[in-house]
């Protein structure tokens, strides 16, 4: 069974940092086959949207505009783990984060694409 665990999430001020954490584990998940993206809901919001996203290669990111320049995705294949930094944070930026990961998906992923889920950790962010 492939798990998918995010960690970082927290509450910050406008204008602070956090690093969410992605460890995904599972016999059969061969993580470096894996585009892994995150995707965030914010409050009242029935959809999720995708904020950024790193190549099964590690090659290739994604970011949404509303996010770029100020995040930065990265992974580490020897420790199956992904880092979304979140820097220069605004209050728009509250909402629940979810790990996501597609095979061999390379760059803009919808939800409905998705192959394993994270369950989510909160981002609140005060102004």
């Amino acid at each position: 069974q492939v798990q998918l665990v995010e960690s970082g999430g927290g509450l910050v001020q406008a204008g602070g940092s956090l690093r969410l954490s992605c460890a995904a584990s599972g016999r059969s998940f061969s993580f470096s086959t894996y585009g892994m993206g995150w995707f965030r809901q914010a409050p009242g919001k029935e959809d999720r949207e995708l904020v950024a996203l790193i190549s099964w290669s590690g090659g290739i990111t994604f970011y949404a505009d509303a996010v770029k320049g100020r995040f930065a995705n990265a992974r580490d294949n020897a420790k199956n783990t992904v880092y979304l930094q979140m820097n220069s944070l605004k209050p728009e930026d509250t909402a629940v984060y979810y790990c996501a990961a597609e095979k061999w998906a390379v760059t803009v992923i919808t939800k409905d694409e998705v192959d394993y889920w994270g369950q989510g950790t909160q981002v609140t962010v005060s102004s």
